[in-house]
C-alpha cells in the first residue's frame, strides 16, 4: 500500500507542517552538499544511543542536542521523502486539532520519546540515529485516534497494474504499525551495528496514541469527548 493524500479537510494552514518539512529538505541538503561529508554530519548531529543514556559527549553536540538534530537529518531520498510524505498527509490535520504551537511542541516531544525508545531497545549502540520517523509516527498515532474513518487515497500495486482505493485510516496506520511491532521485536539483538530504528517508530506511534487528547485544547477536548 502507498497512500498519496487524505479526505480530511482542515480549517487552518498547516504552516508549522510546512515549516517542518522545509526544514528537513534543507537538512538533507546540507547533508549532501557539505564539504565535511554526510557521514561527518551524521555522526555528529545523529543520536547515538550510548550517548543518549550515558550523557558522555563524543560528538560536535552534546547528547542531548543530538535529540533535536537528528530529527532533521536522514539517510537518503527514499527516508526523507517517505517520512516527509507522511507527515504532509497526516501532519496538517493534527496541526488544525491542535493550534500550531502546540502542534510544534507535541510533534517535537514525540521525537524526544521516540529517540530515547530506541536508545532504551539498543543502550549500548554507537551507530547515530537519524530522521523524522519518531516524530512522524507520533503524528500518526494521533491520526488514527481522532480520525480513524478518514479516508486515505492508497495506491494498491497488482503485478504491473495499480489500483487507487480510499482506505480508512483505521486499516493504513494500522497496518503500518503492526508491521512497525512485529519488526521492533524481531529485530531485536539481529541488528545490533544498524538498521531501521523500529522501537522509535514504535516510542512515537505510542505517544501519540495515548497523549493526543491531553495535548488538545480544552474546547477542542469537549467537542471530541
Amino acid at each position: 500500500m502507498f497512500p498519496y493524500k487524505d479526505d480530511n479537510p482542515t480549517q487552518t494552514f498547516p504552516f508549522i507542517t510546512i515549516g517542518i518539512i522545509t526544514i528537513n529538505i534543507l537538512a538533507y541538503l546540507w547533508e549532501i552538499l557539505s564539504p565535511a561529508g554526510e557521514k561527518y554530519i551524521i555522526y555528529n548531529y545523529g543520536a547515538i544511543p550510548s550517548g543518549l543514556l550515558s550523557l558522555e559527549k563524543t560528538q560536535a553536540l552534546h547528547p542531548m542536542a543530538t535529540v533535536f538534530s537528528s530529527m532533521f537529518l536522514h539517510g537518503g531520498l527514499l527516508h526523507i521523502g517517505g517520512n516527509m510524505l507522511y507527515l504532509w498527509i497526516f501532519g496538517n490535520n493534527i496541526e488544525d486539532r491542535l493550534g500550531h504551537f502546540r502542534f510544534l511542541i507535541f510533534y517535537l516531544v514525540s521525537g524526544i520519546i521516540a529517540s530515547y525508545a530506541h536508545a532504551i531497545s539498543s543502550p549500548s549502540s554507537t551507530v547515530p540515529m537519524i530522521g523524522a520517523s519518531g516524530a512522524v509516527s507520533g503524528v500518526l498515532g494521533a491520526y488514527i485516534l481522532l480520525f480513524p474513518h478518514a479516508r486515505v487515497h492508497t495506491l494498491i500495486f497488482f503485478g504491473f497494474f495499480i489500483q487507487v482505493v480510499k482506505i480508512p485510516a483505521l486499516i493504513v496506520i494500522g497496518f503500518w504499525a503492526i508491521i512497525q511491532l512485529v519488526n521492533g521485536i524481531l529485530s531485536q539483538g539481529l541488528l545490533p551495528q544498524g538498521g531501521v530504528a523500529w522501537f522509535a517508530h514504535i516510542g512515537g506511534f505510542l505517544t501519540g496514541l495515548l497523549t493526543i487528547k491531553i495535548w488538545m485544547p480544552k474546547r477542542r477536548v469537549e467537542e471530541w469527548s
